[in-house]
């Protein structure tokens, strides 16, 4: 069918060509150099952790952040609910590349957020919140809290008012009625969104390689640098097709764990 030519030309075909890419030595016939390099190497081992670390605690920062903020959109009239949805999805129509940029600036010595902090006294002198691992995990958290939101706020906005009502009636506490009543039923839009902040943290290049300013290096980067300094199209390849092996082994296991119709569909 049409669809299916589709998907083949603009998926299966460049990953095919990205798994033939990594399996052409710089010889120019098949060889596993490249993968071999990966394991010798500790650099390689390092990137991935890195990788793996950042979008990991970007992925927990958005849930600390992004759970009470999507309560508090599911829980505000009609008339409010718009204004402030609004503001949710504003970022996604201003360009990645400023957004970095943006904090760029706010984070930078002299920026507003030291100024601000020095003169309510939260530290004396400025402290260094870009080109490291502070404004990397800023910067991609700001950019990916909406991917959280959002199919978060879809779960909780089925959730009927009834049951937590019956919960108190049959003498919950308001906090044990949230846990044993609320919580529960969130999960599907919680573990949705995660899974999304998740796995396209594991490719994100911009933000890290502004606000990292070269001392983050995530796997995304790497075959940037790899790409620029040496042009080897092999080792990139390698480095994309194990990113992308890393990427399906973390949703084949989240789908262990979880049912895939609930965490992506919101279905019970």
């Amino acid at each position: 069918t049409p669809a299916i030519l589709v998907i083949a030309i603009v998926v299966l075909v460049p990953v095919g060509w990205l798994f033939y890419l990594s399996f052409v030595g710089s010889d120019g016939e098949f060889s596993l150099e490249h993968y071999k390099k990966m394991i010798e190497y500790k650099s390689y081992a390092r990137v991935f952790m890195t990788t793996f670390q950042v979008s990991l605690l970007t992925t927990l920062i958005c849930i600390l952040l992004g759970y009470p903020l999507a309560y508090f959109l599911a829980h505000l009239p009609g008339r409010w609910t718009g204004l402030f949805m609004l503001a949710v999805l504003l970022p996604f129509w201003t360009s990645l590349l400023v957004r970095t940029y943006a904090w760029l600036v706010l984070l930078q010595r002299k920026g507003i957020l030291n100024d601000f902090a020095m003169q309510i006294g939260l530290w004396d002198s400025p402290i260094k919140l870009v080109h490291n691992m502070t404004g990397t995990l800023i910067g991609m958290a700001h950019i990916m809290l909406p991917f959280l939101v959002l199919p978060l706020y879809g779960a909780m906005k089925k959730i009927e008012p009834d049951m937590m009502h019956a919960a108190s009636n049959l003498g919950a506490s308001p906090i044990r009625s949230f846990w044993n009543v609320y919580f529960p039923l969130s999960v599907s839009g919680l573990v949705a969104g995660a899974l999304i902040v998740f796995v396209l943290c594991l490719g994100f290049y911009v933000t890290p390689a502004v606000l990292g300013g070269g001392r983050v290096v995530m796997v995304a980067t790497q075959i940037t640098a790899i790409l620029e300094y040496r042009f080897d199209w092999g080792a990139a390849s390698a480095l994309g097709v194990v990113l992308l092996i890393a990427t399906i082994g973390v949703l084949y296991l989240a789908g262990r764990f979880f049912k895939f119709d609930s965490a992506l569909f919101g279905k019970g």
